[in-house]
């Protein structure tokens, strides 16, 4: 899975705005296989990025006939709630690619 919109920033950048209020969530598109998750900075508008996916799934979702309904109503469901949250999924994967140095502090001090 593609994760957007941390460009740039650091394991601690992350940690610090998820404190704040950030979080990465998913709005899954139906149809597809592919996902992508999305870095939702604190008081940043969800509603960008479900729209575009509303309109994703709506286009693909007219193809199908029968299950047309099904994939537009739980589309909407996504972008009613706010997609799905996977912070805590997304923040184990990057401290595991990225651990966290402590070094000891025994060894740096001047002697």
């Amino acid at each position: 899975m593609k994760t957007e919109n941390i460009e740039g920033l650091t394991l601690f950048e992350i940690n610090l705005l998820i404190q704040q209020g950030g979080r990465f969530v998913m709005f899954p598109n139906i149809m597809s296989k592919l996902k992508s998750i999305y870095f939702v900075r604190p008081k940043e508008k969800i509603f960008k990025y479900a729209l575009k996916h509303f309109f994703k799934n709506i286009s693909n979702g007219w193809r199908d006939f029968p299950l047309r309904p099904f994939y537009i109503s739980k589309s909407l469901f996504y972008l009613a709630i706010g997609g799905k949250d996977y912070t805590s999924k997304v923040l184990a994967d990057l401290n595991r690619i990225n651990p966290i140095y402590n070094p000891n502090l025994y060894c740096l001090q001047y002697v």
